[in-house]
């Protein structure tokens, strides 16, 4: 299966046009990977100034191809992220922050991803990890920096919640490959640059190819050369009701995280950054939401 992205907007203040292809409406999760944004290349000045904003119950994972961007968030953390690093904020309870590209930034490149924290964790005292030195694994006509869990017999110091894998996949031009999969994972590859071809189906630029469980291999194939990042996880089987940058599991939750943010409650502290904001909750929507499990797409 490929899933297409919907394009959507960063924020208002920049307009840049983001392609998102998780949640989708042929499936939600991929493992506890529950949120695929990638945004760029772009050359736009101010390319990212994301005012302060809330998130709970959840996992962020920022990684970028290109470009630099700060951080900033209500813990008092203060990082610059560059390509090929990781910066992991686990909300759990509740944190706030703010993100903004550096003005010497020429292009900005990258994906943002969240992970859905299991019931046993999601209220969790909120931190932020930076990791710098990540493992990076290279072969024959192949490069893979793994960013998150285990793969190819290495493993990422990142501290994650559930059973994933995540891992930027740079391949030669003209180059054929069989991924190793593990075999109770599902799996998703984002095309971010160039052409590929997986399993005989031509994936084109921006899109997620999806894979279910019971695979060991992804035969992929590139002409020109190719950049994927591949996720992966055990099917994530709670019911979850995600809403704005909230995951909670029934909607009273979500009505008092939203009411924690717009009333500004010490669940977010106040925190000093460049761009002077704050991004409001949107209105709820006129119904009851309903905790919702993944849909399972049937492939043959």
């Amino acid at each position: 299966m490929i899933l297409s992205p919907r394009t959507v907007k960063l924020t208002t203040r920049t307009g840049i046009d983001i392609h998102r292809t998780l949640p989708h409406r042929s499936i939600r999760t991929i493992g506890a990977w529950c949120f695929i944004d990638h945004f760029g290349p772009t050359v736009q000045d101010d390319a990212m100034s994301v005012a302060a904003h809330p998130h709970v119950g959840l996992q962020t994972v920022s990684w970028l191809f290109d470009g630099r961007v700060e951080h900033r968030d209500s813990l008092g953390s203060i990082q610059i992220i560059h390509p090929g690093e990781l910066n992991l904020m686990t909300a759990g309870r509740g944190i706030a922050h703010s993100e903004l590209s550096g003005t010497d930034t020429e292009i900005m490149h990258g994906v943002q991803l969240w992970t859905v924290l299991p019931d046993s964790v999601r209220n969790t005292i909120p931190t932020f990890d930076h990791y710098s030195d990540l493992p990076v694994i290279r072969q024959k006509e192949i490069e893979v920096r793994l960013f998150v869990g285990q793969y190819m017999g290495e493993e990422s110091p990142a501290r994650i919640f559930s059973e994933l894998v995540g891992a930027e996949i740079s391949l030669a031009a003209g180059s054929i490959h069989q991924l190793p999969l593990r075999a109770d994972f599902e799996y998703g590859a984002l095309l971010v640059a160039g052409d590929i071809v997986i399993n005989k189906d031509e994936v084109p630029l921006t899109n997620l190819y999806y894979s279910a469980p019971g695979k060991t291999t992804l035969h992929v194939s590139t002409v020109t050369g190719a950049t994927i990042v591949l996720l992966g996880g055990t099917p994530f089987l709670e019911e979850i009701v995600m809403w704005w940058n909230f995951i909670g599991r029934n909607h009273d939750e979500i009505v008092k995280m939203r009411a924690d943010w717009n009333g500004e409650s010490q669940v977010f502290p106040y925190f000093e950054d460049h761009i002077h904001g704050r991004i409001p909750a949107p209105d709820l929507p006129n119904i009851q939401l309903q905790p919702r499990g993944n849909i399972r797409p049937v492939i043959n």
